[in-house]
């Protein structure tokens, strides 16, 4: 990444961002450049875990200390996608290219679209494969990487609303995850989709907040992850409707949201349906450790009903980001 921008700076001797998009003002897209974007690219689809540069995630995820994989997947994911849309979109609008079916025109548009059809692709599908549940959370934050892309893909103002909105609630639910994971390991269980067997019976409330972490990853409604799927498919849907624009890459997405509804129902199959062993004890849960993840399964469950809420505000951000 930090080769790439040395290689814009050479180019156009500015370090700011609106200066770079108007020194590189052209019609054609210069080869060097071309060259320094992908580089700049590379840096930051690691940094969004987005293939194919996503191979630490799984290791990371399922090695690191709970709360530092739970930071990974949250704060620094939005932070991560933020950086690259303002980049991307205030540095180089003259070379973003077009990744509509069967108009692509070199840019960065056509660079993303591949990296989040791959990302989309692997994500999920590695993922079905997956006994660990802190893995199968690593593959499932690459495909929502994949989906996360399509927004920055689609028009500018929309299209970054849907993307901050997306991360944002991804956010949410993966920290509230990855914190009834962190209980379940800490009581001894592991992190093996066995560990979760009748977790209904050890604890009803943790069983209820997974079940409402889950599903609002699938995107199923009333959750906020439903909303944030919903905004991300309609703002690239909305981009380019001539020649169909970008809606292969949404029904690409819309298929995979529905294989992704497998491998979370198999968690889900381990909490409510497989039978604990007899000698399970309760699961301890501290009165802290409920109402924090009592706390994000409401803020869900919230934004689902009330995503204009937090839409809002993304868009008061923009607005004074310059986005």
């Amino acid at each position: 990444m930090l080769f790439g921008l040395s290689l814009i700076y050479g180019l156009s001797g500015a370090i700011t961002l609106p200066e770079i998009a108007q020194k590189l003002r052209g019609p054609r897209l210069d080869a060097l450049l071309g060259v320094a974007l992908v580089m700049v690219l590379a840096g930051l689809g690691f940094k969004v875990a987005a293939v194919p540069f996503h191979l630490w995630a799984p290791d990371t995820y399922q090695g690191a200390p709970t709360p530092t994989a739970a930071f990974i997947a949250s704060g620094s994911k939005v932070a991560s996608f933020f950086v690259l849309a303002k980049v991307m979109r205030l540095g180089f609008p003259e070379a973003q290219g077009s990744a509509v079916w069967r108009g692509f025109a070199q840019g960065w548009l056509p660079l993303l679209a591949g990296v989040a059809v791959l990302s989309m692709l692997l994500g999920n599908l590695a993922a079905i494969a997956q006994t660990s549940v802190r893995r199968l959370l690593a593959y499932s934050a690459i495909a929502h990487a994949g989906y996360a892309l399509l927004a920055l893909l689609a028009g500018r103002e929309e299209g970054t609303a849907a993307l901050l909105f997306y991360v944002f609630t991804y956010a949410l639910t993966a920290l509230g995850a990855f914190a009834v994971v962190a209980l379940v390991q800490a009581a001894g269980g592991g992190e093996q989709l066995t560990a979760f067997a009748g977790l209904r019976r050890r604890s009803p409330l943790l069983a209820f907040c997974m079940l409402i972490f889950l599903l609002s990853l699938a995107g199923i409604p009333p959750l906020a992850g439903f909303f944030g799927k919903f905004y991300v498919f309609t703002s690239a849907t909305a981009a380019e409707a001539r020649n169909l624009g970008l809606l292969w890459l949404v029904i690409l997405g819309l298929a995979l949201s529905a294989v992704s509804l497998y491998y979370y129902l198999q968690v889900l199959k381990q909490i409510y349906v497989a039978d604990a062993p007899a000698d399970a004890p309760p699961l301890p849960v501290s009165p802290l450790s409920q109402a924090v993840i009592g706390s994000l399964a409401l803020a869900v469950v919230g934004l689902g009903c009330l995503p204009e809420a937090l839409l809002g505000n993304i868009l008061s951000v923009m607005e004074a980001a310059g986005l």
